[in-house]
């Protein structure tokens, strides 16, 4: 025990409280109720547009997790729906990349995180017409001179994985060797090497943009959107993979820059250096920093004595506050860009995108409840 820490908090009047481990029955009995609210909830299957397309990847986890099968049908139900495709067109000459949302934004890393729920069904099923699409539209792209595809940070989720999932698949080098382009490219743009920290985008870049208080501006969930892509992409990148180290340097810097930045609570505010800028609880990016730190304990990558009590604290706020009684998720930013002074974050805000990423980080917590004293690769 830290006796300085505990005597200093006993003399302001403070009180020190461990946060207990949930069991494991208690997580799958938290991820039963959550996940069976969502989809009572939300009976019509929508666009395969990345925010659906978020939630059905913490849908497919906790269908690895827990093999029930409605689960799987469900998201199945949603890929046929959308005939297995992100944007629709077929046209190749008008294909875009930048931002949009109509049919010819084939290029656009938002249509493409649907592939990471396809690819998954497909290896549980395998039909060729699931992973068609997906094998089309990335192996055009990676026929392109273009390596600026991921220019925000979303976009390292979006479609990170994608990549490596599509390696296993296919054995194809390109996709890890194009992966690397445009990470590379990604990291010129967005990453901070001061902090270890991404910015959303461009625009965001410190002097450029500043916090209300004058200081650098990092949206929690975008940086949650790259340490959750960056995990996925770890855990399917094969051992001997020449930029192996590079990942692994980023994902454990930015787990660092995380651990410092939360809040005594469990949670991580929307502006993670400025806890001023935009106050109060936020859960997409408190979950997936979650997610992100547990599967990094669970596989090594992160010391369990140091983060621990990190992932404790925060499954504490996500089980206790974010959590509903009727099983919904509470206090999830709505879709945008940025924190925003003085935007009402409460109770009552969820989305698609918070309900997946509860479910990745509860089935990573599931994983380590299970075991432990699991650290496959520890030093890594």
């Amino acid at each position: 025990m830290n006796y300085a820490l505990l005597l200093c908090c006993l003399l302001s009047g403070l009180t020190v409280v461990a946060q207990p481990l949930p069991t494991k029955i208690g997580v799958l009995t938290t991820i039963q109720r959550v996940n069976d609210h969502w989809q009572s909830t939300h009976p019509d299957h929508r666009r395969a547009f990345w925010d659906n397309a978020a939630y059905h990847t913490g849908n497919m986890e906790a269908y690895f997790l827990t093999k029930n099968d409605a689960y799987r049908q469900y998201s199945e139900a949603w890929a046929s729906h959308n005939d297995w495709k992100g944007a629709k067109s077929d046209d190749r000459v008008n294909w875009k990349y930048s931002y949009g949302e109509t049919d010819e934004y084939v290029l656009f890393g938002d249509w493409q995180i649907c592939f990471q729920t396809y690819i998954d069904l497909y290896n549980v099923q395998p039909e060729p017409h699931k992973i068609a699409r997906a094998r089309a539209v990335m192996e055009y792209e990676m026929s392109t001179p273009r390596t600026d595809y991921w220019w925000w940070a979303d976009g390292l989720y979006m479609v990170m994985p994608v990549m490596t999932k599509l390696y296993k698949l296919t054995g194809n080098r390109q996709y890890l060797d194009k992966l690397h382009d445009y990470f590379t490219y990604a990291n010129s743009i967005m990453y901070d090497a001061e902090t270890g920290l991404y910015y959303r985008d461009a625009k965001y870049v410190y002097p450029k943009h500043k916090s209300t208080n004058g200081g650098k501006d990092f949206w929690a969930r975008g940086d949650g959107w790259v340490m959750a892509g960056l995990a996925k992409v770890l855990a399917d990148l094969p051992n001997d993979d020449a930029h192996r180290a590079d990942y692994v340097q980023k994902f454990k810097g930015l787990a660092e820059a995380v651990r410092k930045s939360q809040q005594p609570d469990g949670y991580w505010t929307r502006s993670l250096l400025d806890s001023a800028h935009a106050p109060g609880p936020e859960t997409s990016g408190t979950a997936f920093f979650t997610y992100g730190l547990l599967w990094g304990i669970n596989n090594g990558y992160l010391d369990k004595k140091t983060y621990e009590p990190t992932v404790r604290k925060a499954w504490h706020y996500l089980s206790t506050v974010a959590l509903q009684p009727d099983g919904a998720v509470g206090y999830v930013q709505p879709i945008g860009e940025k924190a925003i002074p003085g935007q009402v974050v409460n109770a009552a805000s969820t989305t698609n995108f918070g309900v997946g990423a509860f479910l990745l980080a509860s089935c990573e917590m599931a994983r380590y409840v299970d075991k432990p004293g699991r650290g496959k690769r520890s030093g890594k």
